[in-house]
């Protein structure tokens, strides 16, 4: 099944790789949320071919479909393009993430980013791998040699509480840790996390196609994911995500909510 996967996600990298370099029309679903036609064609791409090998087994939640009638049990979760506004100016962080659910837990998970020609995958009791090679968090535990990632939520520019709330958070965090990134993917966020590149990451306001994939990837990598209150993450309600590789988990949780 995870070779079927593989195939059809690598074909769809193919129409993002040729629209990473092509002339885009963007439009705007929020002030600052971009969609181009190239995120309907990778997802209609995906869709079409998954109803096709595996619609007897799972239903398909999808970021720009109206997904008000599915219900999220046996799923396959896809973002077409996380880090559209990278893709749209040529910024190379942009993935494909496919995540797919059993009973509501992760069971696999994709990360494609087809300008790198990086492939994460995930199946769960069976470790995470990056194009075919096993990898594993960072093993580093003292928060001052620490490097974080985090993101600013669309709503930034229309919500005064959630740009404060990342204001204040970024001000608690930075002078403590080694540095923060911000390269605009949460997915390809959580891969960074699983290689080891990063030690943590947090972010608000993600929706459930942007962590799906990168949830079970991180953690078969041996990472911790949790919501802020150090709860057992839920896609769908929590507001952030709190994501280590499990050593600076305690720190990191206890900081945001000082």
């Amino acid at each position: 099944m995870e070779e079927k996967f593989k195939e059809i996600i690598l074909q769809a990298g193919k129409i993002l790789k040729k629209g990473y370099f092509d002339i885009k029309k963007v439009d705007f679903k929020a002030k600052k949320d971009l969609v181009t036609q190239f995120d309907v064609e990778v997802e209609n791409y995906l869709k079409d071919k998954f109803s096709k090998e595996f619609s007897s087994e799972f239903n398909i939640i999808a970021e720009e479909s109206d997904n008000s009638n599915i219900e999220f049990c046996n799923s396959i979760i896809i973002d077409p393009i996380d880090g559209t506004t990278n893709f749209v100016n040529q910024v190379p962080h942009t993935a494909i993430s496919v995540g797919v659910y059993k009973n509501k837990e992760p069971f696999m998970a994709f990360v494609f980013n087809p300008i790198l020609d990086e492939f994460y995958y995930a199946k769960r009791g069976e470790g995470a791998f990056l194009n075919g090679e096993k990898i594993e968090v960072s093993k580093e535990g003292e928060f001052q040699k620490a490097l974080m990632a985090t993101g600013f939520p669309y709503s930034n520019s229309t919500n005064t509480d959630d740009l404060n709330d990342v204001i204040e958070k970024i001000r608690k965090v930075l002078p403590l840790c080694q540095d923060i990134r911000r390269l605009g993917s949460a997915a390809i966020d959580l891969c960074m996390v699983a290689r080891g590149t990063y030690e943590g990451y947090y972010e608000m306001n993600l929706k459930a196609w942007d962590v799906s994939a990168g949830i079970l990837i991180l953690t078969e990598a041996g990472g911790k994911v949790t919501n802020i209150k150090n709860e057992k993450h839920d896609l769908f309600e929590d507001k952030y995500i709190v994501a280590t590789n499990g050593k600076i988990h305690e720190e990191l949780i206890s900081i945001l909510n000082s």
